[in-house]
């Protein structure tokens, strides 16, 4: 059983004055609980290496994917494969990601979930909140797996190191700048941009933010702000796959800027490939030993409890649990019901006193560098709790 222990909340008021717009959820209830998962100290050591190993799966697992065109079955849209393969062999940095794990406490197994590659979110109360509610309870700040802001603002010095070290950034950084965006009017979307914003201001580099809409194109020439500066590096935390479905060329215009110079978009195109749920399927059938994944076809499982989940969605949307019999226990609705389903062998999530599940969220940038839990039913939606941890 999950351990907690009782804290005092972070007002509101003080989450508003740090950027923290999203602390009230629709239904009323604070986003943020007021309460931290115990986590031992070898159950933090065992979620950093869950997600340094299937890391490494996952990179081979792309590699398969390109190298077999099984773009199709991961529903990845015919005209973003050209870009998936130009910054897959161009070695774009992937900067940061998010693993969705089962398991991991009171003995029970880790098991992976899924993938946010692409455009993950949760990352400000991963990296400051759970930090501040430790420090504000008087407890050692220091007490949890947590290195989310050194991780990722070294990586951000990576994109111009390489190899060499995020420690040489000061030799090899050549003015390079980074542009980023977040869409107009959606408050925990731009906060999560400006604080990247904020570490990569940090790393050193010349940055700008504006909104997706204010974002100027040049196919021979690059990514522009409004006052017309150029810029090396474009971060959009703006799903690929939703970009492939824009009618006004976007995707074209993207897929000739990169061809024709030498600007960087972040997450890289690639990033489409591990966030595809169908991803679960191919590591599946390249590593079924592992300790970590679960029974994933695309097809119905035979005789096991299930899970149905579109290769491409969000917040539990368009979510299906079978029981073994094949008969449906729960099911939520969605707006993704365009994309195939994959199947997935259930797994059940630790518990606390009062019943409800948690599952661990491990952040990955360069490695894995930062843990929190969301707290909801079997299916975690919009109304999910975010519960930071301390290790003891």
């Amino acid at each position: 059983m999950i351990k907690l222990e009782k804290v005092n909340p972070i007002s509101p008021a003080l989450m508003e004055t740090v950027g923290m717009g999203w602390h009230t959820d629709p239904d009323g209830q604070p986003y943020v609980a007021d309460e931290i998962v115990q986590v031992t100290e070898a159950e933090a050591e065992a979620y950093y290496n869950a997600a340094n190993e299937l890391y490494e799966m996952f990179v081979e697992a792309a590699q398969h994917v390109i190298d077999h065109d099984r773009f199709l079955e991961l529903d990845i849209p015919y005209n973003l494969v050209d870009p998936i393969n130009r910054s897959w062999e161009n070695d774009h940095r992937h900067l940061y990601g998010r693993f969705d794990l089962a398991g991991g406490v009171d003995g029970v197994p880790i098991k992976l979930i899924e993938f946010n590659a692409d455009t993950p979110t949760s990352l400000f109360e991963t990296a400051v909140v759970q930090w501040a509610l430790l420090k504000a309870n008087g407890m050692e700040e220091a007490a949890q797996f947590n290195t989310v802001y050194d991780s990722i603002r070294n990586n951000f010095r990576r994109l111009v190191t390489g190899d060499d070290g995020p420690e040489t950034f000061g030799q090899h950084y050549n003015y390079q700048n980074i542009l980023f965006s977040s869409i107009r009017d959606l408050p925990e979307d731009e906060r999560t941009v400006r604080f990247l914003q904020q570490m990569a201001d940090d790393a050193g580099f010349q940055t700008d933010f504006c909104y997706l809409d204010a974002v100027g194109f040049l196919e021979q020439e690059g990514v522009f702000n409004p006052q017309q500066t150029r810029f090396d590096y474009w971060f959009k935390l703006y799903p690929w796959e939703d970009i492939a479905l824009q009618t006004d060329g976007i995707t074209g215009i993207l897929d000739d800027i990169t061809r024709h110079t030498d600007t960087v978009i972040l997450n890289p195109a690639y990033t489409l490939l591990f966030q595809s749920k169908g991803m679960m399927q191919v590591l599946y059938e390249l590593f079924p030993d592992s300790p970590y994944l679960l029974e994933t076809r695309a097809e119905p499982l035979q005789g096991k409890k299930q899970v149905a989940k579109t290769l491409f969605g969000r917040e539990g949307a368009n979510t299906v649990v079978y029981d073994a019999a094949g008969q449906i226990l729960q099911q939520t609705p969605g707006e993704y019901n365009r994309y195939r389903s994959i199947y997935q062998e259930f797994a059940a999530y630790p518990k606390d006193a009062q019943g409800r599940s948690y599952q661990a969220g491990v952040f990955f940038a360069w490695e894995a560098c930062g843990l929190g839990f969301r707290r909801g039913g079997e299916v975690l939606d919009n109304l999910s709790k975010f519960v930071a941890h301390r290790v003891v």
